[in-house]
């Protein structure tokens, strides 16, 4: 399985979001939801991507995202019934993280029906299945809207706070998530927060 993908932007198509990356002489296809290489991660001449592989009979997908949490949330897509990999792009084609968040948080069927391909019902089912699961993401800049309540702000650091309010959000415990962002130390209001929720999903995969 490829998880991860490092090297130089070949070609990418607009309209689908469609790229190809070079690494190291090889030509990975992905499809991507529309401006993921405007969000990655850029090293040099570079760009880093996340990369879920989505295995079929026939073939053998790829699909490029520029965060883990981007990733995570086209993880939860593919899982409600009925959503396969076309229509969870097309989401997050349409929709920013932010507003995917709290559309499905406030049941605004009317706002994900406004995407392509997303009718009455699969609004409905995506409300359903994600309102417990998805995590609501502040925009860059913005008060994170998720916050365990049980203990002050002051007694952690921000960055722990929002990491605990992310996992829970994605359906894991508050306790587990209290125990995967502690076993990350030091590391936690030091690195980015996407790494940091990455080595946290990583803890609680043991």
């Amino acid at each position: 399985m490829i998880g991860r993908l490092r090297g130089k932007l070949v070609a990418e198509d607009p309209a689908s979001g469609a790229l190809l990356v070079d690494v190291g002489g090889v030509g990975y296809e992905l499809a991507a939801p529309l401006g993921t290489t405007g969000r990655a991660e850029q090293g040099g001449a570079d760009v880093v991507l996340h990369v879920h592989t989505h295995v079929r009979e026939d073939a053998l997908d790829l699909y490029g995202f520029a965060s883990e949490t981007e990733r995570a949330v086209f993880r939860l897509l593919i899982g409600v019934p009925n959503v396969g990999p076309k229509t969870a792009l097309a989401v997050l084609s349409a929709l920013p993280l932010p507003d995917l968040g709290r559309a499905v948080r406030d049941g605004d069927v009317g706002r994900l029906t406004r995407v392509p391909g997303i009718g009455k019902k699969t609004a409905e089912r995506l409300v359903l299945e994600l309102k417990e699961k998805l995590p609501v993401v502040a925009r860059p800049g913005a008060p994170s809207e998720a916050r365990d309540d049980r203990e002050p702000p002051e007694a952690r650091p921000k960055d722990a706070t929002r990491l605990i309010g992310a996992l829970t959000n994605m359906g894991y415990r508050a306790a587990e998530a209290e125990r995967a962002v502690s076993a990350l130390g030091k590391r936690v209001g030091s690195e980015p927060l996407e790494d940091l929720l990455r080595a946290a999903l990583a803890e609680l995969a043991l």
